[in-house]
């Protein structure tokens, strides 16, 4: 089984291109769900498993408390792994095949107002040195990109343009797509490639952000950034480099941006994915009409 499992992330690294973090949560749901198999039936396995067993798993999560959303996910992990088999030829059949799955309330993210954005980027005494440009020019970037955090992360100085002041990222699936920047960021990178040169020593040199130390970035330390300036001053539960993406979405959508024009700079290979944006759009567009329709006064 352990060979299966091997294989299975090799499939999902070179074959559909998953990172690293979506592989090793993938890998842990399977992992778990094996635990729970050699613990609640004596001769259940991964490949001799039924639905039965697999609901009964679907239970002892609910029972654990997990939401119905966080279940999904779980579940979407062991789909792909019995698609897997069924393509390698190790099972005839996905016992996952007419699941359906749970009910779960769509969340709506709530983006960063352009208040906040401007408290956080015109308002905060940053430090006058490498971390401290660094994190401005990071929380910038975010806002004025769209970028992803992975793609931020292992974005390589060799595709940062300033001449044609664009960044070229290699998104989800290997899909490489270009992204203009603007004047006053260019000028902020600038300042940091001075100051990244430096470094008292770089390890990884290839890669355009690095910490102090001259290594590159990581999930975590990227994620509590955010968090860290954002929590000065927004009340918002959630601050996340995800939220700035979805905060540079709607505020294009907001001011006039073309949907089809804003998909391409997020890199969403379908107009439905980039969709779910315009919910907030919605929001201040109704604000604007009932303040200027003549009929909303009466």
């Amino acid at each position: 089984m352990e060979n299966f499992k091997n294989k299975f992330q090799e499939y999902l690294l070179l074959e559909k291109n998953y990172s690293l973090h979506t592989v090793s949560a993938y890998l842990n749901d399977i992992g778990f769900f094996e635990s729970f198999l050699a613990n609640a039936f004596d001769d259940a396995n991964l490949i001799s498993v039924n639905y039965n067993q697999i609901r009964a798993w679907i239970v002892s999560l609910s029972d654990d408390g997990l939401s119905n959303s966080s279940i999904n996910r779980k579940i979407a992990s062991l789909k792909s792994f019995y698609k897997f088999l069924l393509k390698t030829k190790q099972i005839d059949s996905s016992p996952l095949l007419k699941h359906k799955a749970l009910k779960a309330p769509k969340k709506l993210q709530i983006p960063f107002s352009e208040k906040e954005l401007d408290l956080v980027l015109n308002q905060i005494n940053y430090t006058d040195d490498f971390d401290g440009i660094r994190d401005k020019l990071i929380v910038d970037l975010f806002y004025t990109t769209g970028i992803r955090r992975d793609e931020l992360i292992n974005l390589k100085i060799q595709n940062v343009d300033l001449s044609n002041s664009t960044l070229k990222v290699l998104g989800k699936r290997n899909k490489e797509r270009i992204i203009p920047i603007l004047p006053i960021v260019v000028d902020q990178i600038k300042r940091y490639l001075f100051e990244r040169t430096q470094l008292q020593s770089i390890t990884d040199a290839a890669y355009f952000f690095l910490l102090l130390k001259g290594v590159k970035l990581n999930n975590s330390f990227v994620y509590r950034l955010i968090n860290y300036y954002f929590s000065n001053v927004s009340e918002k539960v959630k601050k996340s480099p995800h939220i700035l993406r979805h905060t540079f979405a709607t505020h294009l959508l907001n001011n006039g941006a073309d949907i089809n024009s804003v998909k391409e700079l997020l890199g969403h290979s379908s107009l439905a994915s980039t969709q779910v944006y315009t919910h907030s759009s919605l929001a201040e567009l109704k604000k604007v009409y009932s303040s200027a329709h003549p009929r909303s006064q009466k």
